[in-house]
């Protein structure tokens, strides 16, 4: 999990900006006051991608960034899945430049009979063009729209192409989407490495893409799916930008090794789902794994699903539809839950853990502790939207289901005992929903009961608008005292906890309701939780995190971070998780104003000035919130035009998933190592 300052200073909350004049007021294009067809403006290719950007890739920030990335990685995936290429090369390169290169077929290059221009022109400058519509180039195809290559070229500054095909090189260049000659031409030697194949770089364009900062860690998750998805292809990402000359050696250690990383699986999702479950027990040996074919209507689907259980409380399971990950589901995924419900359901009575009187074991309960992944590949897709984060074809929900309920049935009659530990997880599970259902009843009784007062320790604020309020939750009492003090009561809330919050990594939903600092902070938060999240009812749109600037403070930060991540991870995707930064340090040389330092850096910085004046220089540490006053607190810590907060953000899941496993699951042994082998990171006050 990473955290990072805005990009941008906060504005003040509340604050007004400038309303658009009504529209009657405004001029029309010609100057007069009619409205006619000259007032319509008419965007075609590049020019519509330039000019909305965002309906393209999602958004102009790093996500959409990396979305560039994805859009010819997919390009090469795609000759992959057609069976003619075994290799991608990725690499982060100086100046802002990507470079994609594969050893697949290599884009066509002759003249194209509707454009006239070259078909590698044509991919790359034309919008919905390229071999994937007819039917012909791709069987199976992850860029369905046909966007991505022209979509990149658009919003590049820069980009070079390179063609391999028929012993010839192609190259042409371009500058925000246009060619700036055409295709040149030259014989490739005979030892040429790959003597075929397609190579895209580029340089990604600051006038419409706000963030130019690529994330290698982000990418290489991306990339290890794909290989996950693709067996037997290789994925090598490499890093060349090099580190920032004033990088800390901390944190150059920190970010290494990043420099290369290299993907090849030849058990394909067998080994993605042992690799998510390589730090947990689990209750199978070997994951179950379907791999199958089915014909619909004249055409091709395959059906891969992986699975195993763990002794966890969390359910990892990840959807992928053509390798692109649907972060939200579809019909694939609603298939999978159908099938595994009635498999386990039907398992656990021909094996009489379940009675005839007895309840079905729930969906829900079936999902706990469940690592899975599902997979299917398709010749004509129903992505909803650009980004394809839900599949929406209807009749892939009843090929998967069918698929999977068969094979899963005769893998749990074939491994009885392992289906045995299966069913009795899934009834653990359902007890342990009941009660925490009741806890929940309880939790809600009592918001509703208390109306606008809420919990007794929340100091709410009087901002009915969840846009422009935000709820500190404090460490301890005192410092609770003193952010109530100094807040600004219009729009800041503030929840103070008590001592150490329980660890939810080893915990369930029932043993969670029953502490009653969590109680307390769902019933503050409004969403509710578990089966009735609801991000809507979310009453604060910034929700900080303020601990202590000392060893308990961290731990207490990292129980809330666990909390969040396990149970609210909705709250971070939305980016309405904070941590708020108080200073370390108070300074002051002589008689000039006092200064607030936030590092150990920014302290060896200041003293480094004073080394040759003759003035006194004062330094007070400060560990505790509670060591401040109202108005210290308010100045260095709460205060939205001076406050540094970070902003909560996963930059690699499984990372992030891992840490939390390591850091705050049942095995000391996991924790101690990675203890060992991070010490020099740790900072120590003595």
């Amino acid at each position: 999990m990473t955290q990072h300052e805005p990009g941008q200073p906060e504005l003040p909350l509340g604050g007004a900006a400038t309303a658009p004049a009504p529209e009657a007021d405004l001029p029309s294009a010609n100057g007069t006051d009619s409205y006619d067809a000259s007032d319509i403006d008419v965007l075609e290719g590049i020019e519509a991608v330039r000019r909305r950007p965002g309906m393209y890739i999602g958004s102009t920030g790093q996500a959409g960034l990396h979305h560039l990335v994805y859009e010819i990685v997919d390009n090469s995936v795609d000759e992959a899945m057609a069976g003619h290429a075994t290799r991608i090369d990725i690499a982060l390169q100086p100046g802002g430049w990507v470079q994609v290169r594969d050893d697949g077929r290599g884009i066509p290059t002759d003249q194209h009979a509707k454009t006239g221009k070259s078909a590698l022109e044509t991919v790359l400058t034309v919008l919905h063009a390229g071999g994937k519509f007819g039917g012909g180039g791709y069987k199976v195809s992850g860029g369905l729209h046909g966007v991505g290559a022209s979509v990149v070229n658009a919003l590049s500054s820069q980009l070079e192409v390179e063609v391999r095909r028929d012993g010839q090189s192609h190259t042409q260049s371009y500058v925000r989407g246009v060619p700036t000659g055409s295709i040149e031409r030259s014989k490739l030697p005979r030892d040429a490495s790959p003597p075929t194949g397609t190579m895209v770089r580029w340089v990604a364009d600051d006038e419409v893409i706000d963030q130019l900062e690529y994330d290698f860690f982000t990418l290489a998750q991306r990339f290890r799916e794909i290989a996950y998805l693709n067996k037997g292809l290789w994925i090598c990402f490499r890093d060349e930008r090099g580190f920032p000359p004033d990088l800390s050696e901390a944190d150059r250690r920190a970010r290494e090794p990043r420099d290369e990383k290299n993907f090849y699986f030849e058990g394909g999702i067998q080994s993605y789902v042992r690799f998510l479950n390589r730090d947990r027990e689990v209750l199978q040996t070997l994951p179950f794994h379907l791999d199958r074919e089915v014909g619909v209507n004249g055409a091709a689907v395959v059906v891969e699903v992986a699975i195993q259980y763990n002794a966890d409380f969390q359910d990892s399971v990840y959807a992928f539809a053509n390798t692109i990950n649907t972060h939200e589901g579809g019909s694939h995924l609603t298939g999978f839950r159908s099938a595994l419900t009635r498999a386990i359901n039907d398992f656990a009575r021909r094996n009489k853990q379940l009675g005839d009187k007895d309840p079905n074991i729930t969906g829900e309960d079936t999902r706990e502790g469940l690592t899975a992944v599902i997979s299917v590949k398709l010749g004509e897709p129903q992505f909803e939207g650009q980004t394809k984060t839900k599949l929406g074809n209807p009749e892939i929900k009843g090929i998967v289901e069918s698929a999977t309920a068969e094979a899963l049935s005769e893998y749990l009659d074939g491994q009885p005992r392992e289906g045995r530990r299966i069913v009795e997880k899934c009834l653990t599970t359902a007890r342990a929903r009941e009660a925490a259902r009741k806890a929940r009843a309880i939790v809600q009784r009592k918001g509703a009961l208390e109306g606008a007062a809420l919990p007794g320790k929340l100091a709410d604020c009087s901002e009915r608008d969840p846009e422009l309020s935000e709820l500190f939750i404090v460490e301890g009492d005192s410092a609770g005292g003193s952010a109530k003090q100094g807040r600004d009561r219009r729009t800041q809330a503030i929840l103070p906890l008590r001592g150490k919050v329980l660890n939810v990594e080893r915990a369930r939903l029932d043993k969670l309701l029953g502490h009653e600092a969590f109680r307390t902070l769902i019933t503050a938060l409004g969403t509710g939780i578990g089966e009735d999240f609801d991000l809507s009812k979310l009453r604060y749109h910034k929700v900080v995190i303020m601990t202590d600037a000392d060893s308990d403070g961290a731990h207490i930060r990292t129980l809330l971070l666990t909390f969040f991540f396990r149970h609210m991870r909705e709250l971070i995707d939305d980016r309405k998780l904070y941590i708020a930064q108080p200073p370390l340090y108070r300074v002051q040389a002589g008689r000039q104003k006092a200064e607030w330092l936030y590092s150990d850096a920014a302290l060896e910085e200041f003293m480094d000035k004073q080394s040759e004046g003759q003035k006194k220089v004062s330094v007070q540490r400060y560990k505790g919130l509670g060591e401040m006053n109202a108005d210290q607190l308010w100045e260095t810590t709460m205060d939205p035009q001076m406050r540094v907060l970070w902003s909560v953000d996963i930059a690699d899941e499984h990372a992030a998933d891992d840490l939390f496993v390591k850091l705050m699951g049942d095995d000391p042994a996991k924790r101690r190592h990675f203890i060992e082998q991070h010490a020099d990171l740790a900072r120590i006050d003595v």
